[in-house]
């Protein structure tokens, strides 16, 4: 039903995570991230307490390895869910239950980890792990580019009716927190085209939050 790909910016520090699904809002229940702390997933039979549990672990000190580890042996109904993690060392882990739905994978290396349920291929994770890596630029622009290379390698079994971006930095709110909630067309092309209206406006949206006097115009009718 869902895949997704959590990411750290080496550069930059930024967190994200982008996911999609043939659920309804997927990102509401499955894309957790926290400024300084990391960005972790939940999905397959989602359990959306997990998402902030994790963060909590690693906002404590915790790797994302041991985040994960601790989850396995503490929450309830583990072997229905699958994870994915990245902590604010680049470490990373991932999590598929016993339960998992259909074909699925994870994959992991430095600063990204990737997941998928219900998958054409078991490969997919992989792929998007490795566009990930291949891209430069702008956390969002490689998060999506990973999305686009998962359905370009089959997607999930069905199509895909919702994605989501979430994205933190150095500002304790998300700086990105885009959402297709329902597509009968392709949310990750619609989520792009979201991603490519919003991205130029996205420090003006920092900048007007710490000081609105460095930000005099908000190009609204009315205006002055």
């Amino acid at each position: 039903m869902t895949f997704s790909i959590a990411a750290r910016c080496t550069e930059t520090g930024m967190f994200g995570i982008a996911v999609s699904s043939s659920s309804p809002a997927v990102a509401a229940r499955c894309a957790h991230a926290r400024a300084g702390v990391g960005a972790f997933g939940t999905q397959n039979i989602t359990d959306p307490r997990l998402g902030p549990q994790g963060l909590d672990l690693m906002a404590k000190g915790a790797s994302a390895e041991q985040a994960i580890a601790i989850l396995k042996q503490s929450a309830p109904h583990i072997t229905f869910r699958q994870l994915i993690a990245v902590d604010a060392q680049g470490g990373t882990a991932a999590h598929s239950g016993d339960h998992t739905l259909g074909t699925h994978a994870t994959a992991q290396t430095m600063n990204v980890a990737a997941a998928g349920n219900l998958l054409r291929d078991a490969e997919i994770p992989a792929k998007m792990a490795a566009a990930f890596q291949r891209v430069q630029g702008h956390l969002g622009d490689r998060l999506l580019t990973a999305m686009e290379a998962a359905l370009a390698a089959g997607g999930e079994e069905g199509p895909v009716h919702s994605a989501g971006l979430l994205i933190v930095r150095d500002v304790p709110w998300p700086v990105a927190d885009l959402r297709v909630d329902w597509s009968d067309g392709d949310p990750i092309a619609e989520l792009r085209r979201l991603w490519t209206i919003y991205k130029p406006q996205l420090e003006d949206y920092v900048t007007r939050a710490l000081d609105p006097t460095a930000a005099p115009s908000f190009g609204v009718p009315g205006d002055q």
